[in-house]
Protein backbone atom coordinates (compact mmCIF):
# COMPACT_ATOMS: atom_id res chain seq x y z
CA UNK A 1 0.00 0.00 0.00
CA UNK A 2 1.82 3.48 -0.88
CA UNK A 3 0.48 6.71 0.29
CA UNK A 4 1.56 9.59 -2.37
CA UNK A 5 1.21 12.90 -0.11
CA UNK A 6 -2.45 14.57 -0.06
CA UNK A 7 -3.47 15.71 3.41
CA UNK A 8 -5.80 13.05 3.46
CA UNK A 9 -3.13 10.17 2.31
CA UNK A 10 -0.67 11.29 4.83
CA UNK A 11 -3.36 11.18 7.80
CA UNK A 12 -4.59 7.82 6.33
CA UNK A 13 -0.79 6.89 6.76
CA UNK A 14 -0.57 8.43 10.34
CA UNK A 15 -3.64 5.74 11.27
CA UNK A 16 -1.79 3.02 9.44
CA UNK A 17 1.32 3.83 11.47
CA UNK A 18 -0.68 4.26 15.15
CA UNK A 19 -2.19 1.21 14.71
CA UNK A 20 0.91 -0.40 13.88
CA UNK A 21 2.45 0.88 17.15
CA UNK A 22 -0.39 0.29 19.49
CA UNK A 23 -2.21 -2.38 17.75
CA UNK A 24 -5.63 -2.40 17.24
CA UNK A 25 -7.45 0.50 18.33
CA UNK A 26 -10.87 1.73 18.71
CA UNK A 27 -11.93 4.84 16.32
CA UNK A 28 -12.09 7.10 19.39
CA UNK A 29 -8.68 5.93 20.59
CA UNK A 30 -7.24 6.74 17.46
CA UNK A 31 -8.91 10.10 17.31
CA UNK A 32 -7.39 10.99 20.96
CA UNK A 33 -4.06 9.58 19.68
CA UNK A 34 -3.94 11.64 16.28
CA UNK A 35 -5.56 14.64 17.36
CA UNK A 36 -8.56 14.02 15.06
CA UNK A 37 -12.42 14.29 15.20
CA UNK A 38 -14.85 11.44 15.32
CA UNK A 39 -16.01 11.91 11.92
CA UNK A 40 -12.98 12.10 10.70
CA UNK A 41 -11.40 9.46 12.11
CA UNK A 42 -14.28 7.55 10.47
CA UNK A 43 -13.87 8.71 7.27
CA UNK A 44 -10.29 7.62 7.16
CA UNK A 45 -11.05 3.94 8.83
CA UNK A 46 -14.15 3.57 6.01
CA UNK A 47 -11.54 4.34 2.97
CA UNK A 48 -8.62 1.84 4.82
CA UNK A 49 -11.12 -0.92 5.29
CA UNK A 50 -12.33 -0.55 1.69
CA UNK A 51 -8.84 -0.41 0.33
CA UNK A 52 -8.12 -3.61 2.11
CA UNK A 53 -5.48 -2.00 4.57
CA UNK A 54 -7.54 -2.58 7.81
CA UNK A 55 -10.30 -5.03 8.87
CA UNK A 56 -12.45 -3.91 12.08
CA UNK A 57 -12.68 -6.93 14.86
CA UNK A 58 -14.96 -7.72 17.55
CA UNK A 59 -12.96 -6.99 21.14
CA UNK A 60 -12.04 -10.14 23.16
CA UNK A 61 -14.51 -11.49 25.19
CA UNK A 62 -13.62 -10.28 28.98
CA UNK A 63 -11.99 -7.42 27.80
CA UNK A 64 -15.54 -5.04 27.87
CA UNK A 65 -16.78 -3.58 30.53
CA UNK A 66 -20.10 -1.25 30.98
CA UNK A 67 -23.03 -1.62 29.00
CA UNK A 68 -23.84 -0.85 25.41
CA UNK A 69 -22.73 -2.48 22.18
CA UNK A 70 -18.89 -2.56 22.20
CA UNK A 71 -16.44 -0.48 19.87
CA UNK A 72 -14.98 -1.90 16.97
CA UNK A 73 -11.42 -2.49 17.15
CA UNK A 74 -9.61 -1.83 14.06
CA UNK A 75 -6.52 -4.05 13.00
CA UNK A 76 -3.99 -4.14 10.39
CA UNK A 77 -3.60 -6.48 7.54
CA UNK A 78 -1.54 -8.26 5.50
CA UNK A 79 -2.06 -5.76 2.57
CA UNK A 80 -1.49 -2.97 5.77
CA UNK A 81 1.76 -4.31 6.44
CA UNK A 82 2.98 -4.20 2.95
CA UNK A 83 4.45 -0.81 3.15
CA UNK A 84 6.38 -1.43 6.48
CA UNK A 85 10.13 -3.69 5.88
CA UNK A 86 8.35 -6.42 3.43
CA UNK A 87 9.98 -5.73 0.72
CA UNK A 88 12.30 -8.22 0.76
CA UNK A 89 10.21 -11.11 1.99
CA UNK A 90 9.98 -13.20 -1.30
CA UNK A 91 13.68 -13.68 -1.25
CA UNK A 92 14.26 -14.30 2.11
CA UNK A 93 11.64 -17.31 1.22
CA UNK A 94 13.54 -18.61 -1.45
CA UNK A 95 16.95 -18.13 0.48
CA UNK A 96 15.46 -20.11 3.67
CA UNK A 97 13.65 -22.53 0.81
CA UNK A 98 16.89 -23.61 -0.36
CA UNK A 99 18.57 -23.34 3.10
CA UNK A 100 16.26 -26.41 3.93
CA UNK A 101 16.13 -28.13 0.64
CA UNK A 102 20.71 -28.27 1.09
CA UNK A 103 20.69 -28.61 4.59
CA UNK A 104 17.58 -29.36 6.33
CA UNK A 105 15.50 -28.18 9.42
CA UNK A 106 18.54 -28.39 11.31
CA UNK A 107 20.20 -25.24 8.71
CA UNK A 108 16.94 -23.58 9.01
CA UNK A 109 17.08 -23.57 13.12
CA UNK A 110 20.61 -22.59 12.86
CA UNK A 111 19.68 -19.81 10.78
CA UNK A 112 16.64 -18.72 13.34
CA UNK A 113 18.79 -18.82 16.20
CA UNK A 114 21.76 -16.51 14.41
CA UNK A 115 19.22 -14.30 13.97
CA UNK A 116 17.64 -13.28 17.18
CA UNK A 117 21.19 -14.33 18.56
CA UNK A 118 20.82 -10.07 19.50
CA UNK A 119 18.74 -10.81 22.39
CA UNK A 120 21.16 -13.10 24.50
CA UNK A 121 24.57 -10.76 23.24
CA UNK A 122 22.72 -7.50 24.24
CA UNK A 123 20.16 -8.26 27.38
CA UNK A 124 22.33 -7.81 30.27
CA UNK A 125 23.88 -4.67 28.98
CA UNK A 126 20.96 -2.82 28.34
CA UNK A 127 19.77 -4.24 31.71
CA UNK A 128 22.79 -2.82 33.53
CA UNK A 129 22.42 0.52 31.27
CA UNK A 130 18.58 0.43 32.01
CA UNK A 131 17.92 -0.49 35.96
CA UNK A 132 14.79 1.54 35.93
CA UNK A 133 13.40 -1.43 33.13
CA UNK A 134 12.06 -4.84 33.88
CA UNK A 135 12.98 -7.20 32.44
CA UNK A 136 10.14 -7.72 29.96
CA UNK A 137 10.78 -3.85 29.43
CA UNK A 138 14.80 -4.05 28.56
CA UNK A 139 13.07 -6.89 25.73
CA UNK A 140 10.45 -4.55 25.25
CA UNK A 141 13.21 -2.16 23.94
CA UNK A 142 15.70 -4.39 22.40
CA UNK A 143 12.92 -6.26 20.17
CA UNK A 144 11.85 -2.21 19.10
CA UNK A 145 15.35 -1.01 18.33
CA UNK A 146 15.14 -4.67 16.12
CA UNK A 147 12.33 -2.76 14.09
CA UNK A 148 9.23 -4.92 16.40
CA UNK A 149 7.59 -1.89 18.14
CA UNK A 150 7.75 -3.76 21.10
CA UNK A 151 5.96 -2.50 24.53
CA UNK A 152 4.81 -4.30 27.72
CA UNK A 153 1.69 -4.33 29.87
CA UNK A 154 0.69 -6.18 32.88
CA UNK A 155 -0.66 -9.21 34.26
CA UNK A 156 -3.38 -8.24 36.90
CA UNK A 157 -4.83 -11.28 38.47
CA UNK A 158 -6.90 -11.03 41.62
CA UNK A 159 -5.95 -7.63 42.43
CA UNK A 160 -1.77 -8.06 42.25
CA UNK A 161 0.74 -8.64 39.42
CA UNK A 162 1.00 -11.84 38.02
CA UNK A 163 3.53 -10.95 35.44
CA UNK A 164 4.01 -9.51 32.27
CA UNK A 165 2.93 -9.02 28.55
CA UNK A 166 5.65 -8.54 25.80
CA UNK A 167 3.80 -7.62 22.59
CA UNK A 168 5.36 -6.85 19.18
CA UNK A 169 2.91 -4.84 17.34
CA UNK A 170 4.86 -4.96 14.07
CA UNK A 171 6.97 -8.10 12.94
CA UNK A 172 9.66 -7.51 10.06
CA UNK A 173 9.81 -11.11 9.09
CA UNK A 174 6.41 -12.00 9.48
CA UNK A 175 5.38 -13.38 6.00
CA UNK A 176 8.52 -15.25 5.99
CA UNK A 177 8.01 -16.84 9.39
CA UNK A 178 4.19 -17.67 8.16
CA UNK A 179 6.32 -20.96 5.81
CA UNK A 180 8.87 -21.03 8.54
CA UNK A 181 7.93 -21.15 12.04
CA UNK A 182 11.62 -22.12 13.44
CA UNK A 183 11.77 -18.10 13.04
CA UNK A 184 8.98 -17.56 16.12
CA UNK A 185 10.34 -20.77 18.08
CA UNK A 186 13.81 -19.73 18.51
CA UNK A 187 12.49 -16.20 19.36
CA UNK A 188 10.64 -17.69 22.56
CA UNK A 189 13.29 -19.81 23.28
CA UNK A 190 15.62 -16.99 23.70
CA UNK A 191 13.31 -14.94 25.79
CA UNK A 192 13.10 -18.01 27.99
CA UNK A 193 16.78 -17.99 27.99
CA UNK A 194 17.49 -14.48 29.12
CA UNK A 195 14.68 -14.34 31.58
CA UNK A 196 15.37 -17.67 33.41
CA UNK A 197 11.83 -19.06 33.06
CA UNK A 198 8.99 -20.72 31.17
CA UNK A 199 7.55 -18.05 28.46
CA UNK A 200 4.69 -18.71 26.41
CA UNK A 201 3.65 -17.47 22.89
CA UNK A 202 -0.06 -16.89 22.89
CA UNK A 203 -0.39 -15.07 19.51
CA UNK A 204 1.87 -14.27 16.39
CA UNK A 205 1.91 -11.96 13.55
CA UNK A 206 2.55 -14.43 11.36
CA UNK A 207 -0.44 -16.57 11.64
CA UNK A 208 -2.76 -13.95 11.43
CA UNK A 209 -2.98 -12.42 14.58
CA UNK A 210 -3.11 -8.62 15.38
CA UNK A 211 -0.16 -8.39 17.55
CA UNK A 212 2.44 -11.47 18.70
CA UNK A 213 2.12 -11.44 22.30
CA UNK A 214 4.56 -13.34 24.62
CA UNK A 215 3.22 -14.02 28.62
CA UNK A 216 5.66 -13.90 31.03
CA UNK A 217 5.11 -14.85 34.49
CA UNK A 218 6.69 -13.40 37.97
CA UNK A 219 9.20 -16.34 39.15
CA UNK A 220 7.50 -18.02 41.99
CA UNK A 221 8.21 -16.84 45.49
CA UNK A 222 11.43 -17.78 47.03
CA UNK A 223 13.07 -18.65 43.43
CA UNK A 224 16.16 -17.03 42.30
CA UNK A 225 16.97 -15.96 38.67
CA UNK A 226 20.57 -17.61 37.74
CA UNK A 227 22.64 -15.86 35.46
CA UNK A 228 23.10 -16.81 32.12
CA UNK A 229 26.59 -17.41 30.91
CA UNK A 230 26.31 -14.82 28.06
CA UNK A 231 25.79 -12.09 31.25
CA UNK A 232 28.63 -13.36 33.15
CA UNK A 233 30.58 -13.34 30.10
CA UNK A 234 29.22 -9.38 29.64
CA UNK A 235 30.06 -8.66 33.26
CA UNK A 236 33.23 -9.74 33.48
CA UNK A 237 34.46 -8.42 30.24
Amino acid sequence: MEFTGTIDETTRQRVVRSILVHGPSTAATLGELLDLTPAAVRRHLDHLVEEGALEPRDPRAGTVRGRGRPAKLFALTERGREGFDQQYDDLAVQALRFLAETGGDEAVRAFADRRVSFIEERFASTEQSHPDLTKAEVLAQLFTEEGYAASVRALPQHGQSAGEQLCQQHCPVSHVAHEFPQLCEAETEAISRVLDRHVQRLATIAHGDGVCTTNIPDLPAGKTRHTSRNEKESVSS
